[in-house]
């Protein structure tokens, strides 16, 4: 059962790295919209695909024009995003509410550091850095949000109904 679960998780950071790297430059950037940013719904319902979403991340931003900080910074946003869905996804796997809520991490994770990571790269720091930050903050929250609640959160709502789901929940025994 491990090795499934490891492979599992292999498969969602090949699907996020290569969703990321096909849409090329508009996945990087403070005007971001990165549909892979979709599959971080799954570890509310599938827990090994945060390290899953560590790892796509970290191959995607291996192209980033931002460098080793977006590489650092950027997969581990998602990781910690990916932890803490995983952990709202242990408290009511059926509650709109909880699903609800298990949206915001990546958004509020990515718009911070990704936001961060952004305005480090392009600023020449103090106030440019302070105003950059808040610009490049909204900007990629904005892209998460949309990506995670107009797409994810009704994915989360309809996917557990869906024969794929059954499946994926057999195979793993989640």
């Amino acid at each position: 059962m491990h090795i499934r679960k490891t492979v599992f998780a292999g498969v969602v950071a090949a699907l996020y790295a290569s969703m990321t790297i096909a849409i090329a430059p508009a996945a990087y950037g403070p005007i971001q919209f990165r549909f892979a940013e979709v599959l971080c719904i799954l570890p509310f319902f599938f827990p090994t695909t945060a390290l899953g979403l560590f790892v796509g991340c970290l191959i995607a931003n291996l192209l980033s024009p931002y460098g080793l900080l977006d590489i650092v910074a950027g997969s581990s946003a998602t990781l910690v995003a990916g932890l803490i869905t995983m952990r709202l996804g242990r408290i009511n796997k059926d509650s709109v509410l909880i699903k609800a809520i298990a949206c915001f991490p990546p958004v509020i994770f990515n718009a911070l550091i990704i936001g961060a990571v952004i305005a480090w790269s392009t600023t020449s720091g103090g106030d440019e850095f302070r105003l950059a930050l808040a610009l490049y903050s909204v900007q990629v929250g904005l892209g998460q949000f949309a990506v995670l609640y107009v797409i994810g959160l009704p994915l989360m709502v309809f996917f557990p109904k869906t024969r794929l789901f059954v499946f994926l929940s057999e195979q793993y025994g989640w």
